[in-house]
């Protein structure tokens, strides 16, 4: 009885979504694994951006997967508390399961971005969906080796004022 609880209790878990939480890193960097390859990123993106420019928003939109550390590194950098702080009451944040850059292309390419030539690659949107960063958006492929204050300043330049 006690094993069926315990497989009870697992499934449950397992089911229930989760906030992204960095996980402690040896790699000298936050990491997470937000990426979701059942996810419908469609509905996940327009979503978002409903909510932008409801709230006067922009929408980052991190195209990766968990299999990548410079996808989990930006997401766990994107985590920390000094990261969520300008973040959150700025941005919609979307992470996009690529798969190894064979699942969800359509999300790029209705962007503007007609291939993904690494992971993650990086969108920011206006609230109406016009992209912001088209020279920077496939640049993020070393994510996990760059410094938490170029990180932020990165970011935080296409912030809206609020």
């Amino acid at each position: 009885m006690r094993l069926l609880f315990l497989l009870l209790v697992a499934v449950f878990a397992a089911a229930t979504p989760q906030p992204v939480q960095a996980e402690a890193a040896v790699t000298g960097h936050p990491e997470a694994r937000p990426f979701d390859a059942t996810a419908d990123a469609t509905a996940e993106v327009d979503a978002a951006l409903a909510r932008a420019l409801v709230a006067g928003k922009r929408v980052i939109l991190v195209l990766g997967g968990n299999w990548c550390h410079d996808s989990r590194g930006l997401a766990g950098w994107f985590a920390q508390p000094r990261f969520a702080a300008m973040l959150e009451p700025k941005y919609e944040i979307v992470y996009v399961d690529v798969g190894h850059r064979d699942r969800n292309i359509d999300i790029a390419e209705r962007f503007g971005v007609e291939a993904i030539k690494g992971t993650p690659t990086v969108l920011v949107l206006s609230s109406s969906g016009d992209l912001l960063n088209r020279r920077s958006a496939p640049k993020w492929r070393n994510a996990a080796s760059r410094g938490e204050e170029e990180i932020f300043a990165h970011f935080d330049q296409f912030a809206p004022e609020l």
